[in-house]
């Protein structure tokens, strides 16, 4: 049996492998309803139906990622918070220019009668200097 450390780090793989994938009903079983995010494009709450419309119609795709320096806390048996940098390449929907980006990220996870789900992410840009 996994610990439980190399279970949140594999479901946030999951998660941003289903994103590469476009496969928006996995990304979806790995959600809370709702849930929270908070970017550079500020700070939303949305449900499923919500996350649906942004990963099937957004303006922008995942189209890889990198997760490094992964740190885990576990504030309670039900609680697992992640952060760790992540190298993204997005593009615009439908077009092949991909940008790199660097983002320090963080998730938080809640152990629910379903399993693990993501409840928060946070992305912040790292600032090349």
């Amino acid at each position: 049996m996994q610990n439980p450390s190399s279970t949140l780090v594999d479901l946030e793989t999951k998660f941003w492998q289903s994103m590469v994938d476009q496969e928006t009903d996995v990304t979806l079983d790995l959600l809370c309803e709702p849930a929270l995010m908070v970017s550079a494009h500020g700070a939303m709450k949305f449900d499923h139906a919500g996350y649906r419309k942004m990963a099937d119609h957004g303006s922008m795709v995942v189209n890889s990622f990198e997760l490094n320096d992964m740190e885990i806390i576990f504030p309670n048996d039900s609680t697992a918070i992640l952060s760790y940098r992540v190298r993204q390449g997005v593009a615009p929907r439908g077009k092949g220019a991909t940008t790199e980006q660097e983002m320090n990220d963080t998730s938080t996870w809640v152990k629910t009668e379903h399993g693990w789900r993501c409840a928060m992410h946070t992305e912040t840009p790292i600032n090349a200097h």
